[in-house]
């Protein structure tokens, strides 16, 4: 039964200390997530074969970001314009010249994986797909929205993509990346999956959004609306009762809602991986007024 919770003034705000973003390390991260999609498989009844599919083209993603060479850093020039005007520090139209070539290794090494014959016949077609296809496929994710009537083409794209990304995102000063406005990523100007709160020494109880995208975490303050930025009307949905680890946060001003995970609670969460194992929250929410804000290419069928 979906448990209505209420938020804790106390807890709005964050720790002047905690960082702005925390970059990806490509290789270590996908590692993490295939493992931790294993391991969310092994206890799932209903979604055990699509979480072990996604397991293992997260392995291949792995693969791809131990192979390929590290980004250029941006330029000097590049970096400081971003700032000041405060624009993501990754170019997306930049991001999208290497991905024709990103997207055929990482193809190769998915065509090797034992997957459903739905996932079989959606790569086939992206393997078949015209240079032309396949820029329609990469504008849709980088614009991250995904037409439902061909998720699951889009989602080895979405994979291809986030490797390229996310080395692109790790190549990045830290120290560059700016707040843009509430729900978008200072690195690459993606959508959230979800956010996580942390309790990480330095940053305990700081909550950071995850980019769908670079997969870069970024600070946000808690108890806010990660899709209009207002505060006066938040609640939060659980499936579990009790202390739920895993939560909607639902906003009243603009009817949507977004994932919240709290990994100063569970150390083990991951913010894609049990995003997507938490499909039942989705399905609870589907059924009510509001509607899932953010984004992430591999809930397929929320």
């Amino acid at each position: 039964m979906t448990q209505a919770l209420t938020p804790d003034p106390s807890m709005i705000g964050g720790y002047d200390k905690a960082p702005l973003v925390r970059l990806p390390d490509p290789e270590a991260l996908f590692s993490a997530r295939a493992a931790r999609l294993d391991y969310l498989a092994a206890s799932s009844a209903n979604l055990a074969p699509y979480l072990r599919f996604l397991a293992a083209l997260t392995r291949a993603q792995a693969e791809l970001a131990a192979e390929l060479p590290e980004a250029p850093k941006p330029a000097a020039d590049w970096e400081a314009l971003a700032r000041s005007s405060r624009m993501p520090q990754i170019d997306r139209h930049h991001l999208k010249a290497r991905m024709p070539e990103v997207l055929a290794l990482f193809l190769a090494k998915a065509a090797r994986i034992d997957m459903p014959e739905a996932a079989r016949f959606a790569l086939d077609a992206v393997l078949a797909a015209s240079d032309d296809e396949r820029d329609w496929l990469f504008t849709n994710v980088l614009s991250d929205k995904i037409p439902q009537d061909s998720v699951a083409p889009h989602l080895f794209v979405a994979a291809a993509v986030q490797v390229h990304a996310a080395i692109a995102a790790a190549a990045l000063n830290p120290e560059a990346p700016v707040p843009i406005r509430t729900g978008i990523c200072p690195a690459c100007g993606g959508l959230p999956s979800a956010s996580i709160v942390v309790e990480d020494k330095g940053a305990e109880g700081t909550r950071y959004a995850s980019c769908s995208c670079c997969q870069t975490l970024w600070n946000e303050v808690r108890i806010k609306c990660l899709c209009c930025g207002e505060t006066g009307k938040i609640s939060y949905r659980s499936v579990e009762n009790g202390d739920a680890v895993i939560k909607a946060e639902l906003c009243g001003d603009c009817d949507s809602w977004t994932k919240i995970l709290y990994q100063n609670k569970n150390a083990s969460l991951e913010q894609l991986a049990d995003d997507v194992a938490s499909l039942g929250l989705d399905l609870k929410m589907r059924d009510t007024e509001w509607k899932r804000g953010g984004f992430n290419p591999f809930l397929i069928g929320a």
